[in-house]
């Protein structure tokens, strides 16, 4: 078939056949122009055409109809085509998180800063100032922040001020799905004091997370 073949082209030049490949957004650009040339000639035909009949007029109102429809078709694929090439997540879901924090850490959230990190992109979380707090003592951040891109490499980086920082992976899909209830505690993948200090045991285990697809 010409597709295919036009496929296996673009192939051997180096476009990879994956959804979020350069090929997907080639063969729909490739259709776009199937479909700007179609809809030429139809008009062509239709405007250089002599005395037109009512049965005529309905017959080309019809295909005028259908043009429309296969144009707001291509420009559709064309952007879900553009979109997977460029890593971009159309629905841009959120994560609602929690991160626990140790005894006696903090009593309010507003020096803290909490980032996504990802790699394609690096976005603030928005975070509430109120901490919760558990039934043993420990406080509980909150917060939110937008999954912009499709990716698998995401980060969360906690960092209170003149204390520590600490990084939190993930664990979602590249386009993750609405999740109606938090998911499991995870303990931090890695915490760095701020002056220098040693990480005992105790001190990581303290910080953990959990999170929500909104």
């Amino acid at each position: 078939m010409p597709g295919d073949s036009v496929s296996s082209l673009l192939r051997a030049v180096g476009f990879s056949d994956s959804p979020d490949g350069g090929l997907g957004i080639v063969m729909s650009a490739l259709a776009g122009i199937a479909a700007a040339l179609a809809v030429a000639i139809l008009l062509s035909v239709y405007f250089r055409s002599g005395h037109r009949s009512r049965h005529d007029l309905v017959r080309h109102g019809l295909a005028a109809s259908a043009v429309l429809v296969l144009l707001a078709f291509v420009v559709s694929d064309m952007r879900h085509a553009a979109q997977a090439y460029l890593g971009l997540n159309p629905a841009k879901p959120a994560v609602e998180f929690e991160i626990r924090l140790p005894q006696a850490t903090l009593t309010t959230a507003a020096d803290i800063q909490i980032e996504l990190l990802t790699d394609r992109n690096q976005k603030l979380a928005k975070v509430q100032e109120a901490l919760a707090s558990t039934a043993d003592g420990r406080s509980i951040l909150r917060g939110t922040v937008t999954l912009d891109y499709r990716t698998t490499e995401r980060t969360m980086v906690l960092i209170l001020p003149g204390r520590v920082q600490g990084t939190f992976r993930l664990r979602l899909p590249a386009s993750p799905s609405y999740q109606p209830q938090f998911g499991p505690w995870h303990l931090a993948d890695g915490i760095v004091p701020i002056n220098g200090d040693a990480v005992t045991t105790e001190i990581h285990d303290a910080f953990a997370i959990r999170y929500r697809v909104l």
